[in-house]
């Protein structure tokens, strides 16, 4: 169970911020046999599905890259990683009660929620600022936390599920904080432009 509840939470946080790696992860590790998938994902591990969340994990490692075109990306995903995080956290339980089941869809769904916002508001505050290096050096380091987080779900359960918390907590205190200054930073630039406009045409 302690392993289940790990692999769905890794999933579904995984999902949050970059879903085709975490699949792709997930599957390369089952197909080579490290890992050992229920029927419910074993999908996960075909040749196709591996090739495709490969194709897809580049296409966004270098989307992510972009300044403003990653916050697109991100608005876009939306409706895509929170699902997706719902349905990988309940296949991860394989063929489990109904009920238990739901209860994990939603969980894996507000994890992937959390995680996916969490990254949106981060990565629209930083381009704020006019320099691109912040950016790519935020989108990597995300690259390099969910390979991290992913080994961890995968092979030290009870440690990835106690940074887990951590990372609610941490999200949780974060979350109204980093909407407050991506609205501000907006309203500035409005602001900005507006005296602009005004002074050019004053000219």
């Amino acid at each position: 169970m302690l392993e289940s509840l790990s692999l769905a939470a890794g999933l579904s946080w995984g999902s949050g911020l970059r879903l085709y790696l975490t699949v792709l992860l997930a599957g390369v590790f089952a197909r080579l046999g490290f890992i050992h998938l229920p029927d419910t994902l074993s999908a996960l591990s075909s040749p196709w599905v591996i090739g495709v969340a490969g194709v897809l994990t580049v296409t966004e490692f270098l989307a992510d890259k972009i300044p403003a075109f990653d916050s697109l990306w991100d608005a876009v995903h939306t409706f895509i990683r929170i699902p997706a995080g719902a349905v990988l956290a309940a296949g991860a339980l394989g063929h489990a009660d109904p009920a238990l089941l739901t209860v994990a869809a939603l969980a894996g769904g507000t994890l992937a929620g959390t995680a996916h916002l969490a990254k949106a508001g981060t990565r629209a505050l930083i381009n704020l600022s006019p320099e691109p290096v912040s950016n790519v050096v935020t989108s990597t380091a995300e690259d390099g936390l969910v390979f991290g987080g992913m080994l961890l779900a995968l092979f030290v359960p009870l440690l990835f599920l106690v940074l887990m918390v951590g990372f609610l907590v941490l999200a949780g205190w974060a979350l109204p904080r980093l909407w407050r200054g991506v609205q501000g930073g907006f309203r500035g630039m409005a602001t900005h432009m507006v005296s602009r406009l005004a002074r050019s045409r004053h000219d």
